[in-house]
């Protein structure tokens, strides 16, 4: 049945609605960040600037190390999107094609471990990261030194893997034909080449989708580089983002701008993979 004209225009004025919640805080962060340091100073609660400062933009650029924190930030979201597209597709793949002894138990012990919020591993994490035998002065028992903390491995390797990731290839796998696995039995395929030959260049879309969840989880991670890290050669973009907080005042106009800068290759990610993530992501949706 074809929706009336009432209908159809309900409909676009609540997708209208959506849309303007959306664009509003990207816009209140732009018109901050273009208000100049007098406006603040005054009190003023304009949406708009009296005056326009682009010069605040290359002003939050030269307050801060802002080429370190991106290599930082590079180099550790990196390393985690490769090495959690290479480790979830692979536990994915195992849960969906392979039928072993407990495979049920571990797939709902895992589900299980998407209910419980990442705060609360936080703590075993770090004493976990603390005790790496050999490594940042400790012992072989893991005693007298830091450990992996303070270093790119407490950043990497936490977020090699994840449940949801894991759930997601499993749920993209299901979706394949029998047939596939049957065929590669035949030519005399084992899980190996099955899975690196055949179902890995048919995962563009998840990859896609996994990889834009991982990034923007990891460039826009504050929490943890804060607790895992202490020395400023360490710091991550957001860590970064605190030098316009000062004791008694906050820059907001400097730190919008900077917000907005760092924010970039987020959006850049999105609109080169949004195909395919909204397809994964309708697909993986749809199958149980």
């Amino acid at each position: 049945m074809n929706p009336t004209r009432t209908e159809r225009l309900t409909a676009y004025l609540i997708l209208l609605l959506v849309t303007v919640l959306a664009i509003l805080p990207l816009l209140m962060t732009f018109f901050t960040s273009m208000k100049g340091d007098e406006e603040f100073a005054a009190g003023a609660a304009r949406l708009l600037p009296d005056a326009w400062h682009p010069s605040n933009y290359l002003r939050a650029l030269q307050m801060a190390e802002w080429g370190l924190f991106f290599k930082n930030s590079i180099l550790v979201t990196a390393s985690a999107v490769i090495g959690s597209l290479v480790f979830n597709a692979m536990a994915g793949f195992a849960f969906a094609r392979i039928r072993f002894k407990g495979g049920s138990v571990l797939f709902l012990l895992l589900l299980i471990g998407l209910m419980i919020p990442a705060q609360v591993t936080v703590i075993p994490q770090f004493l976990v990261l603390k005790s790496i035998p050999l490594f940042g002065g400790n012992d072989l028992f893991g005693h007298g030194g830091n450990g992996w903390l303070d270093s790119y491995y407490a950043l990497i390797v936490p977020e090699l893997s994840g449940a949801f990731g894991v759930f997601m290839a499993r749920q993209f796998y299901l979706q394949m034909p029998r047939g596939l696995d049957e065929a590669a039995y035949i030519d005399g395929a084992g899980y190996a080449r099955l899975f690196v030959l055949i179902y890995l260049p048919l995962s563009g879309p998840l990859m896609a989708t996994l990889g834009i969840f991982k990034f923007v989880g990891v460039w826009n991670d504050f929490f943890h580089p804060l607790i895992y890290t202490n020395s400023p050669s360490m710091r991550t973009i957001q860590l970064g983002l605190q030098v316009f907080r000062g004791e008694n005042q906050v820059q907001y106009n400097l730190l919008m701008a900077a917000t907005l800068l760092v924010s970039v290759p987020i959006l850049v990610m999105f609109l080169l993979f949004q195909k395919q993530f909204i397809r994964s992501a309708i697909s993986s949706s749809v199958k149980g």
